[in-house]
């Protein structure tokens, strides 16, 4: 990717955006950090009889791990009704799962990458310990289950 003056840079990890794909308008969905954007393999072991070097490593199912955002809590949030239709009401029909998208954006706010994150659900919502000896804001996380994610 080149910059202004034409040269290549690697991209910086604090200019990007989350979208929740049929959730609210997507006004309350800026985010401090995003985490878990990790996929792996099962790995299946064999052994050979009669070979005693080594096991046999095949590929088995691809792993994704859970989805964590975190941002300052908000007092009127979509995102907050949806999860909280799910977490707290078990309501699956009013509140689907969605389509989680996040973009790593350019310094014209436009997607080098983007990962796509199927059927996400909310398995976690936690907030910030509160301290009446500390000066800091309510963080709240938001941690999400998926089957799987592409990048586009």
């Amino acid at each position: 990717m080149a910059n202004s003056a034409g040269g290549y840079y690697p991209p910086v990890g604090f200019h990007f955006r989350v979208e929740f794909i049929g959730v609210g308008n997507n006004n309350d969905t800026r985010f401090q950090s995003v985490s878990g954007l990790t996929m792996e393999y099962d790995v299946e072991t064999f052994k050979e009889g009669g070979e005693n070097r080594f096991e046999h490593k095949l590929p088995g199912r691809s792993k994704f791990a859970d989805l964590s955002l975190k941002r300052g809590m908000l007092s009127d949030s979509e995102v907050i009704k949806w999860l909280l239709g799910i977490l707290r009401d078990r309501d699956f029909i009013n509140h689907k799962p969605a389509v989680v998208q996040v973009s790593l954006l350019n310094e014209k706010h436009e997607p080098l990458r983007t990962w796509e994150f199927i059927d996400a659900w909310p398995k976690k919502w936690s907030v910030s310990d509160l301290n009446a000896q500390e000066n800091s804001i309510v963080v709240e996380t938001l941690e999400l289950a998926y089957k799987y994610f592409k990048v586009k």
